[in-house]
């Protein structure tokens, strides 16, 4: 189809936030184009459709908070935070639901399907509890740094229209001997006081293992107080704990916590989709979102909002009609530690062996045409290329690792 790139941004732009006709107008585009034979068009088009349908199974109504779940006073905007009594430097900051995040995080489908289930928990916490089942009010969200886990916490907390005071628990450590415990102590009272998420960010800053040689007996206390107020709050609110080093944890803090939700890296047709969203408004070929996808394997959510950042910056700047495997080059020199040196030596190698690496990835499955379009060479080259390597049998002994 001509101008297919500009329909596709049209339908990208849509189904950011669909109504039922325009879900059904693209349904019949993906349909035209597969009776035309055009089914990588079709595909790219179908997998826009899927993607807004995962993000609506991931944002369901905000939930209305009822009082069995929650008890307490009113948290507001003039609502006196506590403070640290030696510096007294706030201990809390506080979001209320119209400063939280309205987008769900994008996940895999597994975790997916995991946050959703304790999304209907809470929704149906009524129903659990005339049941005499006690609902999850604890829920631990661990894994590398810059995968989404403040984000999901907050955006859970805005379903469930809800305020949130967040605590970094490394803020609440103090030089002065039973300051931490006291900071503690504060915070979980005022917490218990008002109706709201309890959010434990850098939770392993005082959740250590309280066998750890290297610690005093000072955080050994903190510790079990920390654990004290968790299990009295476990019966009172809602309470997330955040952490990027899990294995800090002592196996009692584990315990605190009904669910404990992991958050890995993302997968490759997750780095497609992230990297799609944090395009907007600027629209690239199929080809080179799955290139750049590809060319950052264990990168996180956060790693790859800089990049694509980054992309946005070339696009403005760089003249028109520029070559997208050279704007890939500068966004590797440019963000190293980002790109595996595997990657980068593909890049800036032979670009026989960069093919070969990109028609041996079935995972790809990119046509010559997306290929002559990376390699800003024509079709016929890339032909000549393919046909050469077949006959040396270099495809078969290149794998991208």
């Amino acid at each position: 189809m001509e101008h297919f790139a500009i329909i596709q941004a049209l339908c990208r732009v849509a189904m950011s936030n669909p109504s039922e006709a325009v879900r059904r107008q693209v349904e019949r585009l993906v349909e035209a184009l597969k009776g035309e034979g055009n089914e990588k068009q079709a595909k790219s088009l179908s997998t826009l459709l899927s993607a807004s349908e995962k993000r609506q199974e991931m944002a369901p109504s905000r939930i209305r908070t009822s009082r069995a779940m929650l008890a307490g006073e009113e948290l507001t905007r003039n609502t006196a935070l506590p403070v640290d009594r030696e510096t007294s430097v706030p201990l809390v900051q506080v979001y209320f639901p119209d400063d939280l995040p309205k987008d769900a995080p994008y996940f895999e489908g597994h975790i997916r399907e995991a946050v959703t289930s304790v999304m209907e928990e809470w929704q149906h916490f009524d129903r659990l509890e005339e049941a005499s089942i006690k609902p999850a009010r604890t829920c631990l969200i661990y894994g590398p740094p810059g995968t989404g886990k403040t984000h999901l916490a907050l955006w859970m907390a805005g379903r469930l229209a809800l305020p949130v005071v967040v605590a970094r628990l490394d803020g609440l450590v103090s030089s002065f001997l039973g300051t931490t415990s006291r900071n503690i102590g504060s915070l979980f009272s005022f917490a218990g006081r008002y109706r709201c998420l309890l959010l434990l960010d850098e939770f392993d800053a005082i959740a250590k293992l309280r066998n750890d040689p290297q610690e005093v007996g000072e955080i050994k206390r903190v510790v079990n107080t920390l654990l004290q107020h968790l299990d009295s709050r476990s019966a009172e609110g809602f309470t997330i704990g955040i952490t990027n080093h899990d294995g800090l944890l002592d196996p009692a803090v584990w315990r605190r916590f009904e669910i404990q939700l992991q958050v890995p890296n993302p997968s490759f047709e997750a780095r497609v989709q992230i990297i799609q969203r944090y395009l907007d408004p600027l629209s690239l070929p199929d080809s080179h979102v799955k290139l750049l996808a590809w060319f950052t394997g264990g990168s996180s959510g956060a790693e790859l909002e800089s990049l694509v950042r980054l992309i946005k910056k070339n696009h403005v700047l760089r003249p028109a009609g520029k070559n997208f495997l050279e704007d890939l080059k500068l966004i590797a020199l440019m963000s190293s530690g980002r790109i595996t040196h595997f990657n980068r030596d593909l890049l800036f190698g032979e670009i026989k062996l960069l093919l070969i690496a990109l028609m041996s990835d079935t995972s790809l499955d990119f046509t010559q045409t997306e290929i002559a379009q990376i390699l800003n060479r024509d079709k016929s080259t890339v032909s000549r290329m393919l046909a050469s390597n077949s006959q040396d049998g270099a495809i078969s002994e290149v794998s991208h690792g």
